[in-house]
């Protein structure tokens, strides 16, 4: 099984579950992105990238190329949560070169995606609290096993200052508690 390496190993089947498990919240977005910007297929093809490595296939330049595009589609968006959205997707695609070093930074590549999903249910709630609570409780029934153990391999999800942060934290936290 091929790894990779650094303060800590990873190996491609790990990769492959904590890719799913963003492409799933990203998944869940691309229609928010897609009513906003219909023409902008930057956030589908970072999906489509981030499907074919989950699918088997290697890593390679595709998954790096359509997760900037799709982050640079994340920049350009009108909107915040076509913003959010677009973001997550980018996230799904560089989710294959998640890097095996003790930073908590890395956490957002493994994290970020559902907390813009939660942010994003807040915003069509009028900023209710609620409805990002729940996203998260579902991101949190569906982690498995492996995805929380590579999370327990990084330092805690940094505290921020802005929403998404403060749900990416309360994530983490809720991952890391559970067995």
């Amino acid at each position: 099984m091929t790894t990779v390496a650094g303060d800590f190993t990873l190996t491609m089947g790990e990769l492959r579950a904590v890719a799913r498990y963003v492409a799933e919240s990203a998944q869940e977005l691309l229609p928010v992105f897609e009513e906003a910007h219909p023409d902008d297929l930057r956030p589908r093809a970072a999906l489509d990238a981030a499907w074919t490595f989950i699918g088997g296939e290697r890593r390679t330049k595709l998954q790096r190329t359509t997760a900037l595009d799709a982050h640079r589609a994340a920049k350009e968006a009108r909107t915040e949560p076509a913003r959010l959205a677009a973001q997550a997707a980018g996230d799904a695609a560089s989710a294959a070169y998640l890097h095996p070093i003790s930073r908590a930074t890395q956490v957002a590549h493994i994290l970020r995606a559902a907390a813009c999903a939660a942010r994003v249910a807040e915003l069509d709630a009028d900023g209710g609290a609620a409805a990002g609570k729940g996203i998260l409780e579902r991101a949190g029934e569906r982690s498995g096993p492996v995805l929380r153990d590579v999370l327990r391999r990084y330092p805690r999800a940094p505290e921020g200052r802005t929403r998404v942060a403060h749900l990416m934290s309360a994530l983490d936290a809720s991952l890391r508690a559970m067995p």
